[in-house]
């Protein structure tokens, strides 16, 4: 491992530019979610899983499952066990940013070493589900600040805070989360909206206008009706935001603006554990950035608010 993470240096030194990892640092790379070369290689690797074929999906599995072992194959070996052609494992290569093979194992010795991941490991008996949840969550919100750059963030704070109005759409468990950034971005007198039926939705979407926002919120990026909507909203000239797990879904086609929430590896009646976590971490940033740059609106707001509330406060 020693020996290969000092190959990869030795390629950084020589001007070898590859854009499959991240050089740690405490700053995040602008876009980081929306290239593959800027997100955290094994994350984004995670969040694409959706839309690869069979043969790209062996691969990306085999690495995930230990991408230690990846750092000491040649690509014929690569191919012998993970079962797909070196022409796949080229293609999957560039898919992720890189030139080719060499260039993905220099990216996954960067990452190692810089970040510290980790092969999947078993469940460990000795420990709680307790504890092994608060884990998943803990190691999903460290990856979600990784994976969206600051400067992504930012455009999407100041589109929010130019609105006119922002109607967010989602249905399933995702609404939950919606209907929390609607709670938060009213409290701070932000125009906003979040109707509940998939039908009503449809027809808020047909009412946007230039100058409105679309935020559409779907764990698996999939969901039809948050597309559509999104898509509808589009062709009207509003602005859309998403917010997803899946980072190559059909909704982020859709997205002027897209924020990502770290794929989770557990799932849960086909809902990924650690999805709203991470969801709501993402809102509750955007919310404490819109608050903090309309300080004097917001503290006026909520003290207004907060009279009104008092009065149903039980003695």
């Amino acid at each position: 491992m020693a020996g290969v993470i000092e190959q990869s240096s030795k390629a950084v030194q020589r001007g070898v530019v590859y854009p499959g990892w991240v050089k740690p640092s405490p700053k995040r790379v602008p876009g980081a979610a929306q290239r593959a070369g800027a997100a955290p290689l094994l994350v984004f690797v995670r969040g694409i899983l959706d839309s690869l074929n069979p043969s790209e999906r062996r691969i990306a599995d085999y690495i995930l499952e230990d991408p230690e072992r990846v750092l000491y194959h040649s690509i014929g070996e690569m191919k012998q066990r993970c079962g797909a052609s070196v022409g796949s494992i080229v293609g999957f290569c560039r898919t992720l940013g890189a030139r080719g093979f060499a260039d993905l194992k220099i990216a996954l010795a960067r990452e190692l070493a810089g970040h510290g991941f980790a092969p999947k490991e078993e469940p460990d008996e000795t420990v709680s589900v307790f504890e092994q949840t608060f884990r998943l969550h803990a190691k999903s919100l460290k990856e979600t600040s990784l994976i969206n750059s600051d400067a992504t963030l930012n455009q999407a704070v100041r589109t929010l805070e130019k609105a006119r109005t922002i109607h967010i759409f989602s249905i399933g468990l995702s609404h939950a989360v919606a209907y929390a950034a609607y709670c938060k971005f009213a409290l701070i007198g932000l125009d906003s909206f979040a109707e509940m039926d998939a039908h009503m939705q449809l027809i808020h979407a047909t009412k946007l206008r230039k100058g409105d926002v679309a935020f559409g919120i779907s764990c698996s990026g999939h969901t039809r009706e948050t597309v559509r909507c999104l898509e509808i909203a589009r062709e009207r000239k509003a602005t859309t935001i998403c917010l997803t797990n899946s980072i190559r879904s059909p909704i982020t086609r859709f997205a002027d603006i897209a924020l990502h929430a770290t794929p989770s590896e557990v799932n849960y009646f086909q809902a990924p554990l650690a999805s709203r976590v991470t969801q709501l971490a993402v809102i509750d940033a955007l919310f404490a950035a819109l608050a903090l740059g309309r300080k004097a609106r917001t503290m006026a707001h909520l003290h207004k608010v907060g009279e009104e509330l008092m009065e149903h406060r039980a003695e």
